[in-house]
């Protein structure tokens, strides 16, 4: 676990790696982007890893987890429910978003409710482009509201020295543009709900 702690100024900002496959690129995306968020005075920064935090394979049903199951999903639930905001770093598998990400996503319902989702998304010629637009569907019917920048790497394990992509400038450009509009989204929909909850 990768956290930062707010202060009361601060929003809480979960950056989930989506990916849980073998060799993935995802927690080097993952961490640069993390690293720029936590360079700013507005954001307290939590990494939610699924091989981490992975959730049981088979989600519950109306009547709940199971006893054993209910530690793995305490192990990420509250965090997402403490979040004001989303970034997915995820990559492209078959022009859709990986099995483990989607598991997390239907797992939860509330905690992504009236709160705004960013996009890092990272492969081949498409840099994953396609599987943020299937993300959108997704996290529209869960209430979610996604922001339209978006940051991609084409081409991704050629895009980055070591830890930090090869045009650093241009990246961290676009990067900070995701943040401003997911920070813009987060402050005004935690302030509306302070005012009248969602839904109501």
């Amino acid at each position: 676990m990768s956290t930062t702690a707010p202060t009361t100024e601060q929003l809480r900002l979960a950056v989930i790696v989506g990916s849980t496959r073998g060799g993935r690129f995802g927690p080097t995306v993952a961490a640069w982007f993390a690293d720029l968020a936590r360079q700013r005075d507005d954001l307290a920064v939590d990494v939610v890893d699924l091989v981490e935090t992975p959730l049981p394979a088979v989600l519950p049903g109306f009547d709940g987890p199971s006893a054993e199951d209910a530690a793995l999903f305490g192990a990420v639930t509250p965090r997402l429910a403490a979040a004001d905001a989303f970034v997915v770093v995820t990559p492209e598998y078959n022009h859709s978003f990986p099995g483990a990400l989607k598991n997390l996503v239907d797992a939860h319902y509330e905690q992504w409710q009236a709160k705004p989702v960013g996009f890092v998304s990272y492969g081949g010629l498409s840099g994953g482009l396609r599987a943020v637009e299937a993300l959108r569907v997704v996290f529209a019917e869960l209430h979610a509201v996604t922001v339209r920048e978006t940051v991609s790497f084409h081409g991704a394990a050629g895009t980055f020295d070591g830890p930090v992509p090869q045009d650093a400038a241009g990246a961290g450009a676009a990067a900070k543009t995701l943040l401003d509009q997911v920070v813009w989204w987060a402050r005004a929909l935690r302030d509306a709900k302070a005012v009248r909850p969602y839904g109501t």
